[in-house]
């Protein structure tokens, strides 16, 4: 039985075409909303017809920044059925963000159903083609209208969805990076650990500067001391050294992405050793240029993994694995996707059917 009240749109939008979805620029008919106040708590779930806000001006989102968002798909299996992956983690990091901005926490089952209702109710949208997925973004903001430095005492929560293209429609093509040393994304006891806006636009300058070089992606060092690897552009990143398994260690600086998490252990299934931990630059350079890194690549949920090709850093320049795709990096793409879209089977309970 459902949880939430649907009232549907009475007037349907066109399908677009699965071979050209690209990323983030169609929406689906419909979008999950709830409210809080202070004193009644969140109320008033409902799936409503896709459309736009009204807010005052002064809204204290607009102004302080207050707050979150998290990012995952839903996937068609070969038999027609949808499902998502791991969907227990984003509330949980959901809620992670949320104490961290001083926002009211979302039970996970509220959370989990509000999402598996509305995929179910936009089902449809959910594409066929192969690599093709639901991309799937909830989201908190305060919505006082009063400006302030304080925390609001009203929030909106809302989920929206998006038809998304294959991110390797052309095929899995490792990208060069650039070690960014002017810039940092985040420091401990900031905000580096959640997924907060303010993390993305600080990203944003370092970005473009990298685009310019030539680089498809930052790699950001701390900003205390500047030398520990942290993140490679808006991913967690990973490094094979030496036979074991690199990323750096959850500080309170580095997103704990549920990605991550997942390579993580199935990494560590394979008999092969995972060590979180302190990563400099100049160690990990030193090992690339003594051939002792074998493997390098991002993760996320957009790309699942990204492998890495080149890296520059000041003077330093170094190909990795022949500037190809390793093989820790593609067993874990098909076994990650593999698992998604059903084509293997779930034996860790990561799958929710929708």
């Amino acid at each position: 039985m459902a949880k939430y009240p649907v009232t549907r749109t009475t007037a349907p939008k066109a399908k677009p075409d699965e071979s050209s979805l690209g990323f983030g620029k169609v929406f689906t008919d419909h979008m999950f909303l709830m409210d809080y106040t202070l004193g009644q708590g969140w109320h008033d779930g409902r799936i409503v017809p896709y459309g736009p806000f009204a807010l005052d001006p002064s809204c204290m989102v607009f102004h302080y920044a207050q707050e979150i968002f998290e990012g995952m798909k839903a996937y068609r299996t070969a038999d027609g059925s949808v499902q998502l992956f791991r969907p227990y983690e984003n509330a949980r990091r959901l809620n992670n963000s949320a104490d961290r901005l001083c926002i009211p926490q979302i039970p996970e089952e509220d959370f989990v159903e509000a999402v598996r209702e509305l995929v179910a109710v936009d089902e449809d949208w959910v594409p066929h083609a192969a690599g093709t997925s639901l991309y799937i973004r909830p989201f908190i903001i305060a919505s006082d209208a009063a400006l302030g430095v304080h925390a609001s005492k009203t929030y909106i929560f809302c989920i929206i969805c998006s038809p998304s293209g294959s991110y390797y429609a052309a095929g899995i093509n490792p990208v060069k990076i650039y070690v960014e040393n002017d810039d940092v994304r985040a420091v401990r006891g900031g905000t580096g650990f959640t997924k907060c806006g303010g993390n993305y636009a600080a990203s944003i300058r370092a970005g473009q500067r990298a685009e310019e070089l030539g680089f498809a992606q930052v790699l950001w060092l701390d900003g205390v001391e500047r030398k520990y690897i942290e993140e490679v552009g808006s991913m967690n990143v990973m490094f094979k050294i030496d036979g074991k398994v690199v990323t750096p260690e959850l500080r309170g600086s580095v997103l704990p992405g549920i990605t991550r998490k997942s390579c993580i252990e199935l990494i560590r299934s394979w008999g092969i050793e995972v060590e979180e931990r302190l990563l400099s630059a100049e160690e990990l350079f030193d090992a690339a240029e003594t051939g002792k890194l074998e493997e390098a690549w991002g993760t996320g949920t957009a790309a699942v993994v990204s492998p890495i090709g080149e890296m520059k850093w000041n003077e330093r320049e170094v190909v990795v694995n022949g500037g190809q795709i390793g093989p820790i990096t593609q067993r874990l793409y098909d076994e990650l996707t593999g698992i998604q879209w059903g084509r293997i089977p779930d034996e860790r309970g990561w799958i929710v059917k929708v």
